[in-house]
């Protein structure tokens, strides 16, 4: 009984470190054709713990993102000059956007542009209105499965370098055990 009330002690003290721990802001960019929808959705954003980049269309926010990273990019699906859709592939061709997270944010009755995004690679989706604290949790939870994915392809790289270090050293080590096969043929054969 002592060892689970340990490893509880333990479970709590470390939930306890992670609670203290500062989150770092997470970079957004908030693409919006709405000034209004805009400047609200960045003013509650901003007191959430993120810094928020606004872009009034897809190409301020193409832009944007040649010279600032970001982990974040949500998308008004009723975008008129570039759509949601083609702007996040045209961000994700170029490269843009890294390991970012891309949120579509619809309306109500928009069901199927909100299909038609996740079809095309949106990570979520959101509805107006939206609760803020949801959405908050929503997109800390998204950035943090992308820390996840970009740790393992980063651990997978790691991995395929060593098994290739691997694959010479076994071909060198082969062609020296080849040799030393032909010196003892020869040796043999002087005998």
């Amino acid at each position: 009984m002592a060892l689970f009330k340990r490893n509880r002690i333990r479970h709590a003290e470390l939930d306890r470190l992670n609670e203290s721990r500062p989150q770092r802001r997470l970079r957004l960019l908030l693409v919006d054709e709405n000034p209004t929808a805009r400047a609200v959705a960045a003013r509650r954003l901003s007191h959430l713990n993120y810094d928020v980049v606004l872009a009034e269309n897809g190409f301020i926010a193409l832009n944007l993102l040649v010279t600032r990273p970001v982990d974040i990019i949500l998308i008004d699906t009723s975008l008129t000059m570039l759509p949601a859709v083609a702007l996040m592939q045209k961000i994700r061709a170029a490269n843009l956007a890294g390991n970012a997270c891309f949120v579509m944010i619809a309306g109500r009755l928009d069901s199927q542009s909100i299909v038609e995004a996740l079809d095309a690679g949106a990570d979520d989706h959101v509805v107006k209105p939206f609760d803020f604290d949801v959405l908050d949790a929503r997109l800390r939870h998204l950035c943090q499965r992308a820390e996840q994915v970009g740790a393992l392809a980063r651990h997978n790289a790691e991995l395929d370098a060593r098994i290739a270090r691997r694959a010479v050293e076994l071909g060198e080590t082969r062609e020296a055990l080849r040799e030393m096969q032909i010196d003892r043929a020869r040796l043999v054969s002087s005998i």
